[in-house]
């Protein structure tokens, strides 16, 4: 069944930015349902680690976690607010969210970087013979030395650590509007950059200048940032699509690849586009129908009661139908967020449940032949009445680009 009439398309909301950060409200639902998972596990108190966690539930948004020097806590009590456990560093900003108690030291202070006052706000807030839920679950860690990790549970000696990844995926895999109004304005940047792209390549221009001319386009678009940027040109098909970009010119018959999650306020798009250059041989042009009518399928299959498992089916048996052998990724799509990639995965064996409120990518790929493959990406948010694509649908047909330079 084709999806053309299933799918809903953004219109207009993707063009319009959004307002920046959240309401107190949203921090206190997200804190209320947090608090309720919590009770049903009998956890007393999470304690975050990690940037994705600590934002979710503060509004702290910061590019500081991308030194190693300082950890960052966040613990969220069996009632009442959360409280921040951080670095003097960065109290100034913490104290502008949400978060009324801000507790800081003068880090980095490696003979007791925190670990003391984590320890004493863990017993203060109920947990010093109770249930203190960590993330140590799949696509997860722990961003605190190991010794001190040690360090704390001997200062709360009679508290127990658990895992609570459960609670935080629960959360994060369904998203508020605020949040997917977030993600669909980075997408509508991007599928504008990307539409521009065919205009601005030409042969025998490098990869790495398409890619900082793509990057500036983005930018210049209206993203925050472009952390994640990746993609490949080759004849017919690529296989390599995470190296960095090289100096090898593009050269007809190349299939050009870009796959990028930019960033709005936090928030990432995730999704690549395919063009020919100069010229596109049959292979190329049947592989890529093929990975449009995997799209199809995975937009028909896309419903809530649906799992990613049936995402997945959908995808490879359209691809298996087609006389391919599926790509060496490992999944066809995954959750998207705060991070390029969440929760859940489109495998064979996630049997996660879809429910209105996620956002996903669809990512089939395939192998055209030896060393030579192709994969397509699109980004959508699962409605009670089928998927609505936050992506600007890629062409049915392989385009273009790029005439002799």
């Amino acid at each position: 069944m084709a999806a053309s009439g299933l799918v809903h398309l953004v219109t207009g909301l993707a063009n319009r930015e959004p307002p920046r950060g959240f309401s107190d409200a949203e921090y206190e639902s997200r804190v209320t349902r947090a608090q309720e998972l919590m009770a049903a596990r009998d956890i007393d108190v999470l304690l975050l680690t990690t940037e994705p966690e600590v934002r979710y539930f503060s509004g702290f948004l910061t590019q500081f976690w991308q030194s190693p020097t300082r950890p960052w806590f966040l613990l969220v009590p069996a009632s009442g607010k959360p409280v921040a456990v951080i670095p003097e560093i960065g109290a100034p900003l913490m104290a502008r969210t949400w978060i009324d108690d801000v507790r800081s030291w003068p880090a980095p202070r490696p003979d007791d970087d925190g670990v003391s006052l984590l320890a004493e706000t863990v017993a203060e807030l109920g947990a010093a013979s109770g249930r203190v839920g960590v993330l140590m679950g799949p696509e997860t860690l722990l961003r605190m030395p190991l010794a001190d990790y040690a360090r704390l549970q001997g200062a709360v000696p009679h508290a127990t650590f658990c895992d609570a990844t459960d609670v935080l995926r629960t959360l994060r895999m369904v998203k508020s509007e605020a949040e997917i109004a977030k993600i669909a304005h980075v997408c509508g940047l991007a599928s504008d950059a990307f539409e521009a792209l065919g205009t601005r390549v030409e042969v025998g221009q490098s990869l790495r200048e398409v890619f900082r001319t793509f990057r500036i386009a983005l930018l210049e678009a209206g993203a925050d940032d472009v952390p994640y940027l990746v993609g490949a040109s080759a004849r017919g098909g690529y296989a390599d699509v995470i190296s960095p970009p090289g100096d090898n010119p593009l050269e007809p018959g190349d299939v050009l690849m870009l796959d990028t999650g930019a960033l709005h306020d936090g928030y990432h798009c995730d999704f690549d586009r395919n063009f020919a250059i100069g010229q596109a041989d049959d292979d190329a042009r049947r592989a890529y129908a093929t990975l449009y009518a995997a799209t199809d399928a995975g937009l028909a299959a896309c419903r809530p009661g649906a799992t990613c498992a049936d995402l997945y089916h959908a995808m490879r048996d359209t691809i298996a139908k087609n006389g391919y052998p599926v790509g060496n990724v490992g999944r066809l799509g995954h959750g998207l967020g705060m991070q390029l990639t969440e929760w859940p995965s489109n495998t064979a064996s996630d049997t996660t449940e879809l429910v209105a409120g996620m956002v996903l990518t669809l990512e089939p790929g395939l192998e055209i032949a030896p060393g030579r493959g192709m994969v397509h990406e699109e980004n959508l948010v699962v409605r009670e009445d089928g998927p609505q694509l936050l992506s600007r649908r890629a062409p049915p047909e392989l385009p273009v680009v790029a005439g002799q330079g």
